[in-house]
């Protein structure tokens, strides 16, 4: 196979998706996006389905970072295959983020390249453009983008397991540096682009953020996706001209790496690793969705 041009391997593990003992629970997965999807939503749950209770004692699972925790966790509950069913109640309640760290994991462990990738769905809701993860893969010597919550085409989504580079203002999924040169173009509304129903969780900070985000996935630090670090701030806190010049920086990097410069990746990984704005470091600030203080929380490894 025709290994993508990269500055990283990404078929490596990282400390993020390192399963540990639990390897040949991976080893066991299909590795065509559509079937290895169905086995990361039958072993996660997303966190805010609205048509189900989910049980309040699992409520901690959507702070599991490690992949190694994710799986000692369900077979603690469960002790079989990941393909076998789990009701839905019983599965680990997680996120988009959570789905694609299975996915990519299990394509790492076969050895092939893989990665997460952040930005805006808008295939959910009419006009909304919900922050969201969805997985690479490198097939066919090109990276194939797919997206494992999904279940079926859709009509604002007509192929979720081999998904087209969208442009700003459709319906498809968008990368976090494309929404923020869209804003700083002037052609988005950047109110439109945030979390779905959380009007604090939207606009100018936000897109920086995710910019953030997105340059610490593509380098191996598949966080959560409400911690924060470097440049991140409390929701409101405003930006600056500072801060939009240097995001301009690390957009544009972002998106020549994407269209195959070889030398901007490397000078975005060089500036992850020396930025203390970028770079997560040992320690970063652990939020919550379910409204609980912030937490300081030390990284591993």
């Amino acid at each position: 196979m025709t290994e993508p041009a990269a500055v990283v391997d990404h078929a490596a593990h990282t400390p993020y998706t390192r399963p540990g003992r639990f390897a040949p629970l991976l080893a066991a997965l299909p590795t065509d996006p559509p079937a290895l999807s169905e086995v990361a939503r039958n072993v996660i749950v997303h966190y805010r389905s609205a048509d189900r209770q989910l049980p309040q004692e699992t409520d901690d699972d959507i702070d599991l970072r490690w992949l190694e925790d994710i799986l000692a966790t369900d077979q603690r509950r469960h002790g079989t295959p990941l393909a076998e069913h789990r009701a839905p109640e019983q599965r680990l309640q997680g996120c988009c983020r959570d789905h694609t760290l299975l996915c990519v994991a299990a394509l790492r462990e076969h050895g092939l390249p893989a990665r997460s990738r952040l930005g805006f769905a808008g295939y959910f809701q009419p006009g909304e453009h919900a922050d969201h993860v969805v997985a690479e893969v490198w097939l066919e010597g090109r990276w194939r983008r797919f997206d494992p919550e999904i279940d079926a085409p859709r009509e604002a989504l007509p192929q979720p397991m081999d998904m087209p580079t969208a442009q700003l203002g459709s319906t498809g999924f968008v990368t976090a540096a494309q929404a923020w040169v869209g804003y700083r173009r002037g052609e988005v509304d950047p109110m439109d682009y945030g979390v779905a129903g959380v009007a604090e969780l939207r606009g100018v900070r936000f897109l920086l953020e995710e910019v953030i985000q997105e340059v610490a996935h593509r380098f191996g630090d598949e966080l959560l996706l409400w911690d924060s670090w470097g440049r991140m701030d409390a929701p409101g806190t405003p930006v600056t001209e500072d801060d939009e010049r240097w995001t301009d920086e690390i957009a544009a990097l972002l998106l020549a790496a994407d269209a195959g410069d070889l030398d901007a990746e490397r000078r975005l990984l060089e500036r992850y690793r020396s930025d203390p704005g970028l770079h997560p470091g040992d320690t970063i600030v652990q939020a919550s969705p379910r409204g609980r203080p912030p937490v300081q929380v030390r990284l591993r490894d």
